[in-house]
């Protein structure tokens, strides 16, 4: 008998949650730079490893800017 294997089980992983605002019934409170950086961490998942990084890395960037400019206003 082997062992399991550690980690999550096999099979499809759980996708994004689905995005805040009017397609909810709710109003839009998100933030459409916060939205695409969140967008674009989602759509990685798909990416070889190598390509991941850079997006992540992008990602971080846009909502470092991001926040940057709401503690300035």
């Amino acid at each position: 008998m082997t062992a399991p294997r550690p980690g999550p089980p096999p099979g499809p992983r759980p996708g994004p949650p689905p995005p805040r605002g009017a397609d909810q019934g709710g109003h839009d409170d998100g933030h459409p730079a916060v939205d695409a950086a969140v967008q674009a961490i989602a759509n990685a998942a798909d990416l070889s490893p190598a390509d991941q990084i850079a997006q992540y890395e992008a990602a971080y960037q846009t909502l470092r800017e991001t926040l940057a400019t709401i503690d300035q206003s």
